[in-house]
């Protein structure tokens, strides 16, 4: 490890993001895992639009890509339009 202050600075600081970017992730997955297990469809119709507006976050903020963004909210609504 460098013995700049900065590069310290910098090495806490990408500590920091890691652990928040991770605990975006694995928050948006457990949405993502729960929306899929509901069984109600008024139900799932009704949590859709939160775990999509949690899946544009996490495309926002570069922790996933956009097109993977996209597939997942896609792969999302035809399941919740299938039932409905």
């Amino acid at each position: 490890m460098a013995n700049h202050s900065a590069t310290k600075k910098d090495t806490r600081q990408a500590a920091t993001r890691r652990d928040r970017n991770r605990y975006y992730g694995k928050t948006t997955r457990n949405a993502i895992r729960d929306l899929k297990e509901i069984k109600d469809e008024k139900a799932q119709a009704e949590k859709l639009p939160t775990v999509v507006s949690m899946i544009d976050k996490l495309a926002k903020r570069g922790i996933i890509h956009k097109n993977k963004a996209a597939n997942l909210k896609s792969q999302l609504a035809k399941r919740v339009a299938v039932k409905a």
